[in-house]
């Protein structure tokens, strides 16, 4: 389970969904879409258009130089202690290629999504075939939707219990904005929801489903908006991998001198460690992202070390407050490429 915190206005964390089913048509997976607020098949539609093969080093070849530049530029203005970095691979297209890579400014086309089997789960066509009904384990609409994903598991052969007869595939499962309102449940809108454990219960069954079958799940989840803590850390802990996205939208730092060449931070909350009872806990902390004309790209967080009078006391205190967090989360990324482009 790949459990996303939603940025304050779900811009960027749809983004990362949208990537993660284009990732399975892609690779000829079946894909699994499950929304209370827009029609899969609408999300569908608007899924990025894949850059394969040569397309990438065409299409992107003046993404790459300006990374180059950009690099160059960064350079001559970051703090004297990351030129100690080893040198890092400015393009992709020069390494070994993960994965593949989109562009943001197409959608991909009808004729690819239409090659791969897609089912979707839309919450307000879902209760209007049966009347609602309260029980005390779980709400209508969390029961509903893993029934849903129970019987394409076991009926289109993703049961790993089950020796498949046909060709192995993956079902990658995408939930948007989970524990919303539109779900039916209110823990984003009350402190002391009426049913505290619905969402618990529903990730715990869930993650059951997930481990016995050829399958992997993203979760988008409106953490802002949830005031009971102790509901975030128990879905932290059902979940494998936590990852939460922070945009600088409406903040103080959209305007602030040090961050202008970035549109958020992502905060890695949490990794899966394999074999092992425990989740092992990133202390990467200097990650920001920015949504350039075709790529989204994930990187290292640099601040400028000037601390001229043109920068207000609050940016100061900021930057040595992140300061700080670097010096912790660095080490971690030294290794590697600089940056990750989707």
């Amino acid at each position: 389970i790949v459990f996303t915190e939603e940025d304050k206005y779900g811009l960027y964390s749809n983004l990362l969904f949208k990537y993660f089913l284009a990732e399975g048509v892609v690779c000829g997976h079946d894909l699994f879409v499950a929304s209370a607020k827009e029609h899969p098949d609408n999300i569908l539609k608007e899924l990025p258009a894949p850059l394969l093969d040569d397309t990438y080093r065409n299409k992107l070849g003046e993404e790459a130089t300006a990374v180059k530049s950009e690099d160059f530029q960064d350079s001559m203005k970051i703090a004297w202690r990351y030129q100690n970095l080893p040198k890092m691979e400015a393009s992709p297209t020069t390494s070994t290629k993960f994965g593949h890579y989109y562009d943001v400014s197409k959608t991909m086309s009808p004729e690819l999504c239409q090659s791969i089997k897609c089912h979707s789960f839309y919450l307000p066509e879902e209760l209007s075939l049966q009347p609602k009904m309260k029980t005390c384990t779980m709400n209508s609409a969390y029961r509903k939707l893993l029934q849903s994903i129970q019987r394409i598991i076991y009926h289109e052969g993703f049961d790993g219990s089950d020796p498949q007869k046909k060709q192995k595939n993956i079902l990658r499962v995408g939930i948007h904005s989970l524990g919303s309102l539109l779900w039916g449940d209110d823990i984003c809108s009350s402190g002391t929801p009426e049913d505290v454990h619905s969402l618990t219960k529903f990730l715990y069954v869930l993650r059951g489903l997930l481990r016995k079958s050829l399958s992997a799940c993203i979760i988008t989840v409106p953490a802002h908006l949830i005031q009971n803590k102790a509901i975030m850390e128990r879905v932290t802990n059902l979940s494998d991998i936590v990852v939460g996205l922070e945009s600088f939208i409406g903040s103080e730092r959209e305007t602030n001198p040090l961050y202008k060449d970035y549109h958020g931070l992502v905060h890695v909350r949490q990794i899966p460690r394999l074999n092992s009872l425990i989740c092992d806990v990133s202390d990467t902390k200097d990650l920001a992202f920015r949504l350039k004309r075709k790529l989204f790209t994930i990187e290292r967080l640099h601040l400028p070390p000037d601390l001229s009078d043109t920068v207000s006391r609050a940016s100061k205190q900021d930057l040595a407050e992140s300061a700080k967090l670097l010096s912790s989360g660095c080490g971690a990324m030294a290794i590697g490429k600089k940056h990750l482009d989707f």
